[in-house]
């Protein structure tokens, strides 16, 4: 893997860590954080795809457009468009006044995330862990 795209994913893994460690803090509070760092997981684990497959791409968090960037070498991962689609209000709007994360949303951006990052990571050719997710 080039260097690059192992920065990335370094720094994609580090936003799944810091989400399930805010996780457990059941704080309502919390939620919109842990969605933050959920969505900037996908995004970095999409820009390292792209940065893999030496696509440039835009300073984004549109990750439909980052997305669509990333088809153009890889039409499989066009099974990743609904986790996308909904990612991507994550990355800005959530870490303002009115609006909150409820339970129910994170649960799914939890799922979007994992779908996102274990596609990923199977496509970079990245190691499982025991619960048979990718790690590094």
């Amino acid at each position: 893997m080039k260097a690059a795209a192992r920065e990335w994913v370094e720094k994609a893994e580090a936003d799944y860590a810091a989400a399930l460690l805010l996780r457990r803090s059941r704080k309502k509070f919390a939620r919109d954080i842990v969605c933050f760092h959920l969505q900037q997981c996908a995004e970095k684990y999409l820009k390292g795809q792209l940065m893999e497959a030496g696509i440039p791409f835009p300073k984004t968090h549109d990750l439909e457009r980052l997305l669509d960037l990333a088809l153009s070498v890889d039409a499989a991962l066009a099974s990743m468009r609904p986790a996308m689609a909904t990612l991507t209000d994550y990355a800005v709007e959530i870490r303002y006044p009115g609006r909150t994360t409820a339970p129910a949303d994170l649960r799914i951006l939890m799922r979007s995330t994992e779908l996102v990052r274990d596609v990923i990571r199977r496509r970079l050719r990245l190691p499982r862990d025991r619960r048979g997710r990718r790690l590094d």
